[in-house]
């Protein structure tokens, strides 16, 4: 289910680590792989996790056009840990299923609505190098969602720029938390619309 690592997982020890493998089996059955991969750094883990918590508690942005933007990131980047993981978040807080495991192939899909689309659009935008956000872009989400919503998304969006590089550069894969809710496979992302 899993490739393997670009570098070996790290033994969770001490009291964080122990505390870390309890809440984080409790919460979805196995320790997330990227905790254990970059465990090598525990304060690193515990700092980014901390923000993490932080950013999840952000609410300007429907939550449902932040999980598009992040699995949009995910996709584009080639995260598929993270596409995994949004997959089965999208089950678990009740978000459209048939939306999220559309997103790899958004561009062809005709399940998201116009705002979907923009905003997916504007996640692939910002994770580009350099990147290609337009002013019609952001003048647009602006006069939809509103500043504060959009400075929400916008931040949103590099956050998960992170995550995903991170896993995506450590060469950690997806662990199966989809396929454990039982949940259709995600569509495979089409070659339209990607970076050269």
């Amino acid at each position: 289910m899993t490739g393997t690592p670009r570098i070996p997982k790290a033994e969770l020890t001490g009291i964080r680590g122990r505390l870390v493998k309890i809440v984080t089996r409790r919460m979805f059955g196995v320790v997330p792989e990227p905790l254990e991969v970059m465990w090598h750094h525990p304060t690193a883990v515990m700092d980014s996790s901390a923000f993490g918590r932080k950013v999840n508690k952000w609410n300007r942005a429907d939550a449902s056009l932040k999980s598009f933007a992040h699995m949009a990131v995910a996709s584009l980047v080639g995260c598929t840990w993270c596409l995994d993981f949004g997959y089965f978040h999208a089950h678990n807080d009740g978000l459209d299923e048939v939306k999220a495991r559309e997103v790899p192939r958004w561009r062809e899909s005709g399940v998201f609505t116009p705002l979907e689309r923009r905003v997916m659009e504007y996640a692939e935008a910002m994770s580009q190098t350099p990147p290609t956000v337009t002013d019609e872009m952001v003048s647009a989400l602006h006069a939809e969602l509103g500043a504060p919503a959009l400075v929400e998304l916008t931040n949103w969006i590099a956050f998960a720029n992170m995550a995903t590089r991170g896993n995506n550069a450590l060469g950690i894969e997806a662990q199966g938390f989809a396929a454990a809710c039982e949940l259709r496979p995600l569509a495979q992302r089409s070659d339209v619309g990607s970076p050269a």
